[in-house]
């Protein structure tokens, strides 16, 4: 299918090469500020991945020759349907969050549409290059970019902080940090089986055993506290983005 993909920055550029990786979308027609704003008369779907605050700016050019009949997919976080549509009139809208990991066909992606063939084509386009996850309501995209979009950053810095402590116990800054980034990645292939999450920490964690004691060291600090201050305030960032509360 011709997909038109407007924006080409982190994400954008990432969801291009999971759909070359995949096959999906070998050639999708990519418009940055750089190339003038037209879209092919086939357009089948575009894909809006610009940042959220000048989404207006870089769609209103589009829409001269954006076709009538094309879907819009949004990848954008704090930009509601409504608001593309009174954008884009007449056109069916899909949101999607995915994670960059889609340049690797290893993302994960919630989808969220109202229009049945709109949230179908969201799949067909991301199904190949993410675990893909419905959302009975747009208000939990919010939620949902907390969860996913923005957890791998979260991940990223508790590695950081791991590396850190390394270094303060003997470790190389150097071998403290490889060894944060190979537990990631050891992390990561655990999350890819479908253990529960409960099990794959009992897999690690033996009763008594090295583990154990950094868990039970971690509840000291309240990480359930931590996570719940991390996701709420990333919701919160996305509803002002919004404009549903103050910034």
């Amino acid at each position: 299918m011709q997909v038109t993909l407007l924006g080409h920055g982190r994400l954008g550029s990432a969801i291009a090469e999971g759909w070359r990786l995949t096959g999906t979308v070998p050639c999708p027609t990519v418009l940055t500020r750089a190339v003038p704003p037209v879209c092919p008369p086939d357009t089948r779907a575009l894909v809006i991945a610009v940042k959220p605050a000048a989404w207006r700016g870089a769609v209103a050019p589009v829409l001269a020759t954006l076709p009538a009949d094309a879907t819009v997919i949004s990848v954008m976080a704090g930009v509601r349907a409504a608001d593309l549509s009174a954008a884009l009139p007449g056109r069916a809208v899909a949101r999607v969050m995915p994670t960059t990991a889609v340049a690797q066909a290893q993302g994960v992606a919630a989808i969220w549409s109202d229009d049945t063939a709109a949230r179908a084509l969201a799949h067909a386009l991301f199904d190949p290059v993410a675990d893909t996850v419905d959302l009975d309501e747009e208000s939990l995209i919010d939620a949902a970019t907390a969860v996913a979009g923005s957890a791998p950053a979260f991940f990223y810095a508790l590695a950081q902080a791991l590396a850190q402590a390394g270094v303060e116990v003997g470790l190389t800054l150097d071998a403290a940090e490889r060894l944060a980034r190979g537990a990631l990645r050891s992390a990561g292939s655990g999350a890819g089986t479908h253990a529960s999450l409960d099990d794959l920490i009992a897999r690690i964690a033996s009763p008594g055993g090295t583990t154990r004691a950094g868990l039970d060291a971690l509840k000291d600090f309240d990480l359930d506290a931590a996570g719940r201050a991390a996701v709420q305030a990333a919701v919160a960032r996305a509803r002002a983005l919004a404009g549903d509360q103050p910034a």
